[in-house]
């Protein structure tokens, strides 16, 4: 339908497929972030973090510093790293990441972990006034260990527009969307920025389904829907469009590692098994009705 769309007959179409154009969903893929940059390869980073090593340059160029606040930032994830920068090859006419560790030994961008260069990819796309609009995630903490998974999310949200302040080349117009399994970024991230998805059935009106096609009952047609929960007393709870997620379901979530179910072999004992360990750990959870 918007493909279809003109400026005349439906200018709000146009602009919503405008904007749906600018929407970038990062698949950063560490084969394609290992890889050196010929001089006249473009100088933005693709959603697989192809070119990573020609935009950077781009950024240098343009502000000698940026390699330094990248390399200050991944210093946040990694300690041993004294600066990054772009290796100019004028033989091969190649640019490659290089990355100098505080001993003094440098290493190019294909002996750098998966994590570590997904981070620097994520910084380089914070520096860059160039990346505009919504940009989506999965899973950030992949690659990351988890007492580093704050840096991660620290970096994200100075990744979004900051409300506050107007929107220019200092702070871009930019959204940043991110899904995730992990209770430690859930955890982490700001209250009223999250949502809880569910499955939930959703009632629809029966006429809007073509004909033959199945719903549960004739009185009282529902389909299989995604809903979203939020986090009560946050500013998404004025939403009559979106429920509160109850409390003990909260819980048990973000206290899923520490599950009571036992799955050892007979004879065998798990980490948190051990006496002092297990007991510093979150205990099972009462039953959910208990904690609503």
């Amino acid at each position: 339908m918007l493909s279809r769309a003109n400026g005349q007959e439906s200018p709000t179409a146009t602009l919503a497929r405008r904007e749906m154009l600018s929407w970038r969903l990062l698949q950063l893929e560490p084969s394609a972030l290992r890889t050196p940059d010929k001089f006249d390869s473009p100088q933005r980073m693709t959603t697989t973090g192809r070119h990573l090593p020609a935009t950077l340059h781009r950024l240098t160029v343009r502000d000698a510093h940026t390699c330094d606040q990248i390399a200050n930032r991944l210093a946040e994830l990694i300690e041993d790293v004294r600066r990054i920068r772009v290796d100019r090859d004028d033989t091969r006419e190649l640019f490659t990441l290089m990355l100098e560790e505080r001993e003094g030994g440098e290493l190019p961008a294909r002996s750098l972990s998966d994590g570590t260069l997904r981070f620097i990819a994520l910084a380089t796309l914070e520096m860059d006034p160039e990346e505009t609009g919504l940009i989506c995630l999965e899973e950030p903490e992949n690659g990351i260990h988890p007492q580093r998974i704050q840096a991660m999310i620290e970096l994200l949200r100075d990744s979004a527009v900051d409300t506050s302040l107007a929107a220019g080349e200092d702070n871009p117009l930019r959204q940043v969307i991110i899904n995730t399994h992990s209770p430690a970024v859930v955890a982490q991230i700001p209250d009223d920025c999250l949502l809880f998805a569910e499955k939930q059935p959703q009632p629809v009106d029966k006429l809007s389904f073509p004909p033959g096609q199945a719903v549960a009952t004739d009185e009282h047609p529902v389909i299989r829907g995604l809903g979203f929960g939020c986090l009560p007393g946050t500013w998404r709870d004025t939403n009559s469009k979106v429920g509160t997620t109850p409390r003990g379901k909260i819980l048990n979530y973000l206290n899923a590692t520490f599950s009571a179910r036992d799955s050892s072999a007979p004879g065998e004992r798990r980490v948190m098994d051990r006496p002092e360990l297990g007991e510093q750990l979150c205990l099972p959870l009462p039953d959910e009705a208990e904690l609503r």
